[in-house]
C-alpha cells in the first residue's frame, strides 16, 4: 500500500505521513490530480486479517516489476511535481501512536510499510514543494479480490472506530490528528476514504486525505498532504486508470 495499506491502503495503506511536514522538498506548487513511488526500505507488514479462502481459480501472482510499471510516473502527472527520493533511514520509524485501544488497528495500518498479506508492494511519492501537495501512491498485490475486499473492510472499520491519533515528526514534535471517514472517489473496486486533520501541535491545521480502493486482486492507495478540494478524486482516477491499463482485467476470488 502506500506507506499504510502503503493502506499503501498503503498501505493501506505503502503509508507513513512522517515526511509530510518535512521541509526538505522544494518546487513549484502543482495543479490538482498529482500522484506517489516504490520504497526501497525493507517492508514490514502487520498481521493479515482473516479472510475466506479464494474460490474460482488460482491466486493471481504479481511481481514487484509488474506493480512498478502500473504506478504513476512523473510523465503521467501535471507539471510542477518532482519525485521524492526514498529515505532508508525512515524504514523502522513508526510515526503514529495512540493510547486508545480502539485505535490500535488503525495505528498498525498507518505505520505499515506494506499491506497486511501483500505478496508484492511498491510505492512512489511526489511533491510540489513546501506549499504542497505531497502525494504518495501505493500498490499491493493480494492474490485475489476477496482478500482485497477483506482488507478494505478491516481498514474502514479501523477508521470508524478511532477518533484521533498522535503523529510524531522528527525535529518538530508530536501532533494530535483527528480521524474521520470522508466521501470516497468513485474509482476502482469498493473505494473508501478518510481524512487526518491536525488538532494541535506542529501539524495543527494541516490535513491529509487518503483513498483506498481495489483493482481486482491489487490494493491501490493514495495519500495527499496539503492538497486542494477535488485533488484526491483526480489523483485516484489517474492511478486507477493506469493500474487497470497495465495490470489488465484479471479477476480472482470472485
Amino acid at each position: 500500500m502506500s506507506k499504510i495499506v502503503s493502506l499503501s491502503l498503503a498501505a493501506l495503506v505503502a503509508l507513513s505521513l512522517a515526511s509530510c511536514g518535512d521541509d526538505k522538498k522544494t518546487g513549484t506548487p502543482a495543479p490538482s490530480s498529482t500522484p506517489s513511488a516504490p520504497s526501497s526500505s525493507t517492508p514490514t507488514a502487520p498481521s493479515t486479517p482473516t479472510v475466506a479462502p479464494s474460490t474460482g481459480g488460482e491466486p493471481v501472482k504479481r511481481t514487484k516489476a509488474q506493480l512498478t510499471k502500473a504506478l504513476l510516473e512523473l510523465a503521467d502527472l501535471p507539471s510542477g511535481l518532482s519525485v521524492v527520493p526514498d529515505d532508508p533511514s525512515e524504514g523502522s520509524f513508526k510515526p503514529f501512536s495512540s493510547k486508545d485501544a480502539k485505535c490500535k488497528t488503525l495505528v498498525t495500518y498507518l505505520n505499515a510499510d506494506v499491506a497486511p498479506g501483500s505478496t508484492a508492494s511498491v510505492t512512489r511519492s511526489f511533491s510540489a514543494g513546501q506549499e504542497g501537495p505531497d502525494i504518495d501512491y501505493g500498490l499491493d498485490a493480494m492474490g485475489d479480490a476477496k482478500k482485497v475486499l477483506a482488507l478494505q473492510s478491516a481498514y474502514k472499520a479501523a477508521v470508524k472506530s478511532c477518533r484521533k491519533v498522535s503523529l510524531k515528526v522528527p525535529g518538530q514534535g508530536t501532533s494530535s490528528m483527528g480521524v474521520e471517514e470522508i466521501s470516497a472517489p468513485k474509482f476502482g473496486d469498493h473505494p473508501f476514504a478518510f481524512r487526518l486533520t491536525g488538532l494541535s501541535g506542529p501539524q495543527e491545521g494541516g490535513e491529509a486525505t487518503a483513498a483506498i480502493t481495489g483493482v481486482n486482486d491489487v490494493i491501490l492507495s493514495v495519500f495527499i498532504f496539503a492538497g486542494q478540494p477535488g485533488e484526491l478524486d483526480g489523483a485516484t482516477k489517474l492511478a486507477v486508470d493506469k493500474a487497470k491499463k497495465v495490470l489488465g482485467g484479471t479477476k480472482s476470488g470472485t
